[in-house]
């Protein structure tokens, strides 16, 4: 399945949209993406993840990267993710790190 990525800005809060697998090969987009958002002197993250049907380990060092490129005092979320997506997040203990809401 083909990986997309949309980034939308409104009031300082971010909205990314996944659709797809988030694995190695397409890391770099939501990568770029993310730097986006923090250009933009964003205060929220939000990461739609309805359309998101995998990710890989390399897909979690993305959210890890999230964190870091966004710093603590903003609140990142992952909404609606599919049940293998939020799994991996939560095997990884990631869902401390980040808000994981049910769309």
């Amino acid at each position: 399945m083909t990986f997309d990525v949309r980034l939308r800005v409104n009031e300082r809060v971010a909205t990314i949209e996944l659709t797809g697998e988030l694995d190695a090969s397409s890391a770099g987009r939501f990568h770029d993406t993310i730097d986006e958002a923090a250009a933009a002197g964003s205060i929220e993250l939000v990461i739609r993840a309805e359309k998101l049907s995998y990710m890989s380990s390399a897909g979690l060092r993305s959210l890890v990267f999230a964190r870091q490129k966004m710093g603590d005092d903003v609140r990142i979320a992952v909404v609606g993710a599919t049940e293998p997506v939020a799994h991996t997040i939560r095997l990884a203990g990631f869902d401390h790190s980040i808000d994981l809401i049910d769309a």
